[in-house]
């Protein structure tokens, strides 16, 4: 994922404002308002003298840029680089920054490699920020879903089950990806929908059990259980559309629980998996057109979205190993 550093020369203390409430990382000014940047918020601040643009026209200039960049210097790719060349000093250096001046620009630094450029140096009108950041900080590699048919729901007595609230307002079609093993997760639907009851609460996933795995940026997992605030978590929405979202609190209690099993087909056969979910009438899995499903009114027949995956993960990472999990 792409940091991103608004590029304010000449300086204007408003277009600086509108750049941090919009979310970056850092600014670069000219030294002599470096000082004056620090104070107004928490965050990189560099002074533009100490990161010069640097021209990608030929293999020559990337050669030099490489050597720069071995050498610890902060230097930024001037507007008008290409790809190719980009790729090639990605695959030797993580340090590489790329200016750019428009969304598409910024969208297309941060999707080279698929990881993007470490940093996004952005040159354009500070208002753009507002959906460059989001769309390139925030947004994630589109997650796989397919169609699972529910094949048993059964009460299984209490356990503790856990809530990741967010510091955001989720919508209608997304949650997070949970499951009793990392090869197969359940789309658990926020919180969204209000009832007679209880009012919605669209910041927060009824996520499931402490024991299961969710699934986390960058092709990681957690357990639920050690889920913490601060730490960023995968939003998905019912297309595969990923999004980071930032955990405000977590909440762990016990409550009676239900085991929801589901089978999916695939070109090598069927696949089962399953997930335990607070037996209520807000706890929602998510349907393939998106509508939210109540696990109270869940029954065998039903078809919910889930992601297939190998199984095998060592403290969140993917290993490849012999292991069976049920």
């Amino acid at each position: 994922m792409s940091r991103i550093y608004f590029r304010c020369v000449p300086f204007d203390k408003s277009a600086v404002t509108l750049a941090l409430e919009s979310g970056v990382d850092g600014i670069i000014a000219p030294r002599q308002h470096v000082e004056q940047v620090a104070g107004l918020a928490r965050g990189s601040v560099w002074a533009d003298e100490d990161t010069p643009l640097a021209t990608l026209a030929s293999k020559a200039d990337e050669e030099a840029v490489l050597a720069r960049l071995r050498q610890g210097e902060r230097v930024a790719l001037a507007r008008g680089w290409e790809v190719i060349p980009v790729e090639n000093l990605l695959a030797q250096s993580d340090a590489v920054l790329a200016e750019a001046g428009t969304l598409e620009e910024a969208r297309l630094a941060a999707g080279i490699l698929e990881r993007g450029v470490a940093g996004i140096v952005f040159s354009g009108p500070a208002p753009l920020l507002k959906e460059v950041v989001p769309q390139c900080k925030l947004a994630q590699p589109r997650e796989n879903l397919l169609p699972a048919v529910v094949t048993r729901v059964e009460s299984v007595g209490l356990g503790h089950r856990v809530c990741a609230d967010t510091l955001s307002l989720l919508h209608r079609g997304q949650g997070l990806l949970v499951g009793n093993s990392s090869a197969f997760t359940f789309l658990v639907h926020a919180e969204t929908e209000h009832n007679e009851y209880v009012a919605a609460r669209p910041f927060r996933v009824n996520a499931g059990a402490v024991h299961a795995y969710a699934r986390l940026p960058h092709d990681k997992t957690t357990y639920l259980g050690e889920l913490r605030a601060g730490q960023e978590v995968l939003i998905v929405d019912a297309d595969g559309a990923a999004s980071l979202a930032t955990l405000g609190r977590v909440k762990i209690e016990v409550r009676p629980m239900l085991l929801i099993e589901a089978q999916a087909e695939t070109e090598d056969g069927p696949r089962s998996g399953a997930v335990f979910l607070q037996n209520a009438e807000t706890i929602r899995l998510t349907a393939p057109d998106g509508t939210p499903v109540s696990v109270v009114g869940l029954k065998p027949g039903d078809a919910v979205l889930c992601r297939l995956d190998e199984a095998g993960r060592h403290f969140g990472m993917r290993v490849r190993e012999d292991i069976q999990e049920v």
